[in-house]
C-alpha cells in the first residue's frame, strides 16, 4: 500500500510566493503523528507532501491520499480531492475543519475522519486494506492517550526546510470557553495529557536543546504542568510554549517554568480593550496587568510572543494605534495581529450569522488575515486597513528597537524572528491572492453600540 499525506495551503501561505519563510516555519506535528500511527503490519510506504515548503504534484503516486483540513485550506483541499479522485484515488479527509463541518467534508472524499485520529486512521487503514471502507470514522468518546503511542516519524520531512523540528505535543484542547475558539467546538473542553515519561522519552529521541511545545494550552491543568516542568530541568533544554494570562497567579508555576528551561511563551492577549474581553469570552484576561506579567516574565528571562485580535464589538478605530503603542512601551518580543474570524462552527459564528453580518463563506479568506464579518464599531474597511496598518507600524525598525529595548532581548533569535515578522508585515498586501478587493466593498456603515456598563473587578487597560 502507498500513503501520501498531504497538508493543503490557502492561497496566503503556498509555497510559490508563500509569505512565512524559513525563518518563522516550524515542522507540523500533524502529518509525522499520522504517519506514526499507520499500522505495522500493513507494510506500507508513505510520503509526506506541506504544500508551505513545496508545489504539490499534479499526480501523487499512492493508492490512498490522507489530507489535514483547517477552514482556510478547505477549497484547495476539496479542489485536491476532485484532481486526484478523477484519477482514482481514494482520498480522506480529516482535521478541524472536517471536524466542523463533516456533511460538507463529506462531499468531496471517499471517507472522513473527525475528532482526534489516534484510534480511527488505523482503523480507517485497516478497513481499507481489506476492501471495507467506510464513509465515516470519529473519535471515540471515552478517548484518551495511552503509554504505548507511537512518537511523530519527523524524519519523513526534510529538516533543512523547517527553523525547527524539535516540535512536541505534551497536551489538547483547552479548557476554557472563548467565542471565537475552534477547540471547544471541535474536540470539546476536557483537557487530554499525554503520560509525562512518554513526552520526556520523545524529547530525548530528537536530542536537540532548543525545543517547541505546540500545546493550546500548558498550564491547564496545574497538577501536570508541574510534574512537566519539574521533569524537564534534568533534560537542560530550552523551551518555547503557549500559555494563557492566568500563569500570573501562580508564581510558584511561573519560577518552576523558568528553571524548566522556558524561554518564550505565547500569550493570547487578544485586546488592551476590557469591554472587548467580554465580547471574546475571555473576562479571565481582565484579572492581570498585562504589562505587569510581561515584565515578570523577562525578570525570569522567558520572551513574549503577544497575540491580539481586532475587530471584536466592542473596538473602534483607535484601538489600533493604541495596540501597537501598549506592544512597544510594554516590550512585547513578537507582537502577531490577527482579523477576528468566525470559523465555521463556533458560538462566534453562530452569533454573527444569526445577526446577518456573515458576509462571505469562501472559506479561501477564513485565515485570520481577512475581514469576512461586518464589524460593529467600524466598517470593513477601516478593520482591514486599520489590521494591515498595525502589523507595519510595530514591526518598524524602530518599533522593533524599542520593544527589544524595553524587553531587553538581544538574542539572535529574538532579532530574526522579528526581522522575519517584518518581512510579514510589509508584503502581507502582495499575498492578498484571494478575490476580496476590500477597497470595492460598500462602505458598510459603522453600528452605534451602547455605552457599555464599567466591568466588575480589575480592569487592566494595559498602556
Amino acid at each position: 500500500m502507498k500513503i501520501a499525506l498531504v497538508s493543503p495551503k490557502g492561497p496566503l501561505y503556498r509555497s510559490r510566493g508563500g509569505i512565512f519563510k524559513k525563518s518563522l516555519r516550524y515542522q507540523p506535528l500533524t502529518l509525522t503523528t499520522l504517519a506514526a500511527l499507520v499500522p505495522a503490519d500493513l507494510q506500507a510506504s508513505i510520503a509526506l507532501h506541506d504544500e508551505g515548503i513545496a508545489p504539490l504534484p499534479d499526480t501523487l503516486d499512492a493508492d490512498l491520499i490522507g489530507m489535514t483540513v483547517i477552514t482556510g485550506t478547505a477549497k484547495r483541499a476539496y479542489e485536491l480531492a476532485a484532481r486526484w479522485r478523477a484519477q482514482g484515488k481514494t482520498v480522506v479527509l480529516g482535521g478541524p475543519h472536517v471536524t466542523l463541518l463533516p456533511d460538507e467534508a463529506a462531499q468531496h472524499a471517499d471517507a472522513i475522519c473527525t475528532g482526534y485520529a489516534e484510534d480511527s486512521w488505523p482503523q480507517l487503514l485497516r478497513d481499507y486494506a481489506q476492501g471495507r471502507l467506510q464513509a465515516r470514522y470519529a473519535q471515540a468518546p471515552d478517548f484518551s492517550f495511552q503509554r504505548d503511542m507511537p512518537f511523530a516519524r519527523r524524519e519523513l520531512f526534510d529538516a533543512r526546510h523547517f527553523l525547527t523540528q524539535a516540535v512536541f505535543e505534551a497536551t489538547r484542547s483547552c479548557s476554557h470557553n472563548c467565542e471565537f475558539c475552534v477547540a471547544p467546538t471541535a474536540w470539546g473542553r476536557k483537557h487530554l495529557q499525554k503520560p509525562v515519561g512518554w513526552v520526556i522519552e520523545d524529547i530525548r529521541r530528537v536530542g536537540q536543546k532548543k525545543i517547541l511545545f505546540v500545546d493550546l494550552n500548558l498550564i491547564a491543568n496545574r497538577e501536570y504542568a508541574r510534574e512537566l516542568f519539574t521533569a524537564l530541568i534534568s533534560l537542560k533544554v530550552q523551551w518555547f510554549g503557549l500559555s494563557t494570562v492566568l500563569l500570573a497567579h501562580d508564581t510558584e508555576l511561573l519560577e518552576l517554568a523558568a528553571r524548566s528551561g522556558c524561554k518564550g511563551l505565547l500569550l493570547g492577549l487578544e485586546t488592551i480593550n476590557p469591554a472587548s474581553m467580554g465580547d471574546a469570552r475571555k473576562q479571565f484576561n481582565r484579572s492581570v496587568d498585562f504589562k505587569e506579567l510581561i515584565g515578570t516574565l523577562h525578570r525570569h528571562g522567558i520572551s513574549v510572543q503577544g497575540c491580539f485580535v481586532f475587530g471584536l464589538d466592542h473596538d473602534t478605530p483607535d484601538v489600533f494605534d493604541a495596540t501597537v503603542e501598549f506592544a512597544i512601551s510594554a516590550g512585547v518580543d513578537l507582537p502577531r495581529f490577527a482579523v477576528l474570524t468566525p470559523f465555521p462552527g463556533t458560538p462566534l459564528f453562530t452569533r454573527l450569522e444569526r445577526e446577518g453580518r456573515i458576509l462571505t463563506r469562501d472559506w479561501d479568506l477564513y485565515d485570520a488575515q481577512h475581514v469576512v464579518f461586518q464589524p460593529q464599531g467600524m466598517t470593513v474597511q477601516q478593520l482591514a486597513h486599520g489590521h494591515e496598518r498595525a502589523w507595519k507600524q510595530v514591526y518598524r525598525w524602530g518599533a522593533i528597537a524599542r520593544r527589544l529595548w524595553h524587553a531587553r532581548n538581544f538574542q539572535p533569535l529574538a532579532l530574526s524572528a522579528n526581522i522575519g515578522y517584518r518581512f510579514y508585515a510589509h508584503n502581507l498586501h502582495k499575498f492578498y491572492t484571494c478575490d476580496w478587493p476590500v477597497q470595492t466593498l460598500p462602505q458598510l456603515p459603522t453600528i452605534s453600540l451602547p455605552t457599555p456598563r464599567p466591568p466588575k473587578g480589575p480592569t487592566t487597560v494595559c498602556g
